[in-house]
């Protein structure tokens, strides 16, 4: 099943201070991966990079090794459209703008889950579920 990865899962899979959401990050990814069905959007990406670089310390040697693994994913670009489509789902569903480009990029890329803990585990946006995996 496509699936869009959100950031907290990229950053658990680098952070030790919890291994059980460690090992499970680890687990989805390279599920996803070899499954040929993962998807990140550019967004994910720069949110991952930033998170990487000023609250887990990552050297930036390291980051840009994470950053060439990730980049051989299904990538989603942030456009213009994309931006408008997520300021509906804003309005219509009442999300945070943030939230509302995750759930517009797993829309774009053909995604039937958004796997994240950002958002309420088991709600539907346009047909996207949305599946917390940490629980």
């Amino acid at each position: 099943m496509r699936s869009l990865l959100d950031t907290n899962i990229l950053v658990y899979a680098d952070t030790g201070d919890d291994p059980r959401r460690q090992q499970r990050a680890l687990q989805l990814i390279r599920e996803h991966r070899l499954g040929g069905h993962a998807v990140l959007s550019v967004q994910v990406l720069q949110e991952f990079t930033n998170v990487a670089l000023r609250k887990l310390r990552l050297p930036p040697a390291l980051v840009r090794e994470r950053l060439s693994f990730y980049q051989r994913f299904e990538l989603v670009p942030t456009t213009p459209a994309l931006i408008e489509d997520a300021l509906d789902l804003h309005v219509l569903h009442g999300l945070s703008f943030h939230d509302a480009l995750v759930v517009q990029a797993a829309l774009a890329g053909g995604c039937q889950r958004l796997l994240t803990e950002d958002l309420q585990h088991g709600v539907r946006v346009k047909g996207l579920q949305i599946v917390n995996p940490f629980l």
